[in-house]
């Protein structure tokens, strides 16, 4: 189960994937919207909100975090089209 302060709503299938990847992500804008990425690609800012799934964290931008209902699995998309 995730430590979820800002109380969003995680697809099952975004948590398993980051808790399987062993990394920490930061969902942050872009010009195309949402999106998630290793912290590798984009710092975490100390005002993100900190989401932990088992021993990865999922960063947050409290930008993103005031429109966001649900993260899903489509926000990682980009991450994953970039690794082919």
């Amino acid at each position: 189960m995730t430590d979820n302060p800002a109380h969003i709503t995680i697809e099952k299938e975004v948590e398993e994937f980051i808790k399987k990847s062993g990394r920490d992500f930061r969902l942050c804008t872009t010009c195309g919207g949402p999106a998630i990425y290793p912290v590798e690609y984009t710092d975490p800012k100390d005002s993100d909100i900190v989401i932990k799934m088992g021993s990865s964290t999922l960063y947050v931008s409290r930008v993103q975090a005031r429109y966001l209902r649900q993260i899903e699995m489509r926000m990682i998309e980009k991450y994953l089209r970039s690794l082919k």
